[in-house]
């Protein structure tokens, strides 16, 4: 079995040991056995502390200050040593925060405020050390039972309908009416219903109270009419048993409908619930009115700024600013002499001399053009510019849509002029030996246009 020191330190017991065969020769020598005496010694061991309860059971109400002590675990060192004991709580979760325990006096006190509708029970486990061994723990668990407080009035249950006929009879039931408490009753929770003391002089209606929580409202008069009051509101009084005792007065509403003999409902007039209002068929007409005048001068006023800005735009004679016209189709491409005008690209002082259109072909033919004759010496340059001049001023010179540009080429160019012009009668009189000074590329151009007797066809590639 399992030793413990703190119980007993040793144990002392005998021991025989005899011969279970013994030979009958050798009987008469003597016994043959023999006894001993062990002690045996319990050594003792490091044990963890010991909670004087296997489980403990504590009990606080909600709403109690936060701080105050609702109980103590108590755990001791058995070893001879005896070591002091410290305690904690096991936190596993955030429950485990509403309570706090002393770690030398293991007192557990409130730390926050506690609400029994929200949680009725706390568990949780707290832990017990050793100073001089903080190894060795042991741990117990803590049950704590929240008690309710009687905080919250007791109501009726459910919003009720409640309707009574204009042909009612006294004494009638029109509605049975239960209590709910957001407070956890306890069992053998009563409420009691009865007539608000404003409401007791009011022969209207009444409360019966049946003492199984519920009540009954009854008729305290012969008929009803819509005419004179179609809503009634009627307050009761509610109260519970608990300490302290909590009460509540709630309001019911109860409509005048219209029924037959056997106290069905046919209809009931909802046009008083729009009576308080004070509105009328008048009244709403004259605001319907209102708000379509409204409408109108709104509309109006927009109508009437859109026609000042286009006022304003359009009869600017100020107004510099650059119009751009905007088109969608798409021209004709180069024969499209009508697109836009080309007499602007050309010479202004030709247009106002000439007020005859340059981009399109004249209907009817001008004179025709007069050539004076050219010298056979004239310098190629004034026959140009007389070839222009005649073009500017004359409007059935091709072509229409585009400025004609002359140009005098060959002046300046190392090559000089590429033109047959003034160039030698015969090729005999070419001299192609400059080619040969251009550099290697121009090696084949050498060969072919300088001497015919060093040009090889069948060597060039």
């Amino acid at each position: 079995q399992p030793l413990d020191f703190e119980t007993k330190k040793a144990y002392t017991f005998k021991v025989e040991a005899s011969n279970l065969h013994l030979d009958h020769r050798f009987q008469s020598v003597g016994p043959f056995k023999d006894t001993a005496t062990v002690k045996i010694n319990v050594l003792d061991m490091d044990e963890p502390p010991v909670f004087s309860k296997p489980m403990y059971t504590m009990e606080v109400y909600e709403d109690t200050p936060v701080g105050t002590i609702i109980g103590a675990v108590t755990a001791q060192d058995l070893d001879a040593g005896s070591s002091s004991v410290r305690y904690f709580i096991d936190w596993k979760n955030d429950v485990d925060s509403y309570f706090t325990i002393d770690a030398t006096e293991g007192t557990i006190a409130t730390n926050e405020l506690l609400d029994r509708e929200s949680t009725a029970q706390y568990n949780f486990s707290i832990i017990a050390s050793k100073v001089s061994n903080p190894l060795l723990t042991s741990k117990v668990n803590v049950i704590i039972n929240v008690l309710d407080v009687n905080e919250f009035p007791p109501e009726i249950s459910v919003p009720y309908e409640t309707s009574v006929c204009e042909n009612a009879k006294p004494g009638q039931v029109i509605q049975i009416v239960t209590a709910a408490d957001k407070d956890l009753s306890p069992a053998g929770q009563r409420f009691s219903f009865r007539l608000s003391p404003e409401a007791s002089n009011k022969p209207n209606f009444t409360v019966h109270d049946y003492r199984n929580n519920t009540a009954g409202i009854e008729t305290r008069r012969n008929g009803y009419s819509r005419r004179q009051q179609e809503l009634y509101f009627l307050p009761v009084v509610i109260e519970d048993s608990s300490y302290p005792v909590q009460s509540s007065t709630n309001t019911m509403t109860i409509r005048v409908c219209r029924c037959d003999s056997d106290g069905t409902i046919l209809s009931c007039n909802v046009e008083a619930i729009f009576l308080p209002v004070g509105l009328s068929t008048g009244a709403l007409i004259a605001i319907l009115l209102c708000i379509v005048i409204l409408l109108v001068i709104v509309v109006l006023y927009v109508a009437l700024r859109r026609q000042k800005k286009k006022d304003t735009l359009m009869t600017s004679k100020e107004d510099i600013r650059d119009n751009v016209i905007h088109y969608d189709d798409e021209g004709g491409g180069e024969e499209d002499t009508q697109a836009f005008d080309i007499g602007a690209l050309r010479n202004p002082k030709v247009i106002e001399d000439n007020k005859i259109r340059r981009d399109i072909k004249p209907d009817t033919l001008c004179f025709p053009r007069q050539r004076p004759p050219v010298e056979d010496n004239t310098d190629i340059r004034d026959f140009i510019n007389q070839r222009l001049q005649e073009n500017d001023v004359d409007p059935t010179a091709p072509p229409y849509d585009s400025l004609a540009t002359y140009a005098y080429e060959g002046n300046g160019s190392v090559a000089e002029s590429l033109s047959s012009i003034d160039s030698l009668t015969t090729e005999a009189d070419q001299d192609y030996d400059y080619l040969s000074d251009w550099g290697p590329r121009f090696k084949i151009l050498a060969d072919m246009f300088g001497e015919e007797e060093s040009y090889n066809p069948d060597k060039v590639t």
